[in-house]
C-alpha cells in the first residue's frame, strides 16, 4: 500500500526533486471513499452544513487523505493520487489555483492565459454536454467526453484532473489541449508521450 501510494506520488516530481512536497507531513489513507463535514456561508450569511463524499483531499499544510480503493484504480486518466499530490503542488505558493510556483522559463502570464483558455473551453464543453444529456434523457454523470467533468469545478480542480491525464493519458490531454500540454511538459520537465506504450 505504502509503496504503491509512493511511486504513484513521485511521478509528478520525478524531475523536480522532493522538495516540491515540503511543508506538509503525512498521508492517511481510508480504505474506500470517506465523509468530510463541510460548512459553507452563502452570500446572504446563511450556513450550509453538510456531508461530502470524497476519494481524496489535500489540505493545506496537512495531510494528504486517499482512499486506498481509488488509489487502485489507477489508470485510463483516473489517479486520485497524482491529483492529490497535485494539489499539494499547487498550495505551495499559497490556496489551491490552479497555478503551481512556476520555473523560470515559464511566465505567469503564459501559465494563467494556456490553463484558463483551456479552462474555459472545457467549461463550456461540460455546460453543452450536459444540455445534449438532458434532451436525450441521459443522467450528467453519463456525459461523453474524455476529460472528467469534475475538472470543470474551477482552475485548482482543472489543473489537477488534468495533470492526472497527462501522466495517465498523455494522448488525450495533447489531442485536447495541445498548448496546456506543451507547459505542462516543461512544468513536470518530462514528456509522458514519450514513454513506451503511450
Amino acid at each position: 500500500m505504502c509503496a504503491s501510494i509512493a511511486v504513484q506520488g513521485c511521478l509528478p516530481i520525478l524531475n523536480l526533486g522532493l522538495d516540491y512536497y515540503r511543508d506538509w507531513v503525512g498521508i492517511v489513507v481510508y480504505p474506500d471513499e470517506f465523509v468530510i463535514p463541510r460548512t459553507v456561508e452563502d452570500e446572504f450569511g446563511v450556513v450550509h452544513e453538510y456531508d461530502d463524499i470524497a476519494s481524496g483531499e489535500a489540505w493545506q499544510g496537512g495531510p494528504l487523505l486517499i482512499s486506498w480503493r481509488d488509489a487502485q484504480m489507477a489508470g485510463d486518466g483516473y489517479n486520485v493520487v497524482i491529483h492529490e499530490f497535485a494539489h499539494k503542488l499547487d498550495m505551495l505558493n499559497g490556496e489551491a489555483d490552479g497555478i503551481p510556483p512556476l520555473p523560470g522559463d515559464i511566465s505567469r502570464e503564459n501559465w494563467e492565459k494556456t490553463l484558463l483558455t483551456a479552462y474555459d473551453d472545457f467549461c463550456a464543453r461540460v455546460d453543452a454536454a450536459e444540455i445534449r444529456a438532458r434532451r436525450s434523457g441521459y443522467e450528467s454523470d453519463e456525459l461523453e467526453l474524455d476529460i472528467d467533468p469534475y475538472a470543470s469545478e474551477n482552475p485548482a480542480e482543472f489543473f489537477a484532473v488534468l495533470s492526472e491525464i497527462f501522466f495517465e493519458a498523455p494522448g488525450v490531454l495533447y489531442r485536447e489541449y495541445p498548448a496546456l500540454y506543451e507547459v505542462f511538459t516543461r512544468f513536470y520537465r518530462q514528456n509522458p508521450l514519450t514513454r513506451a506504450g503511450s
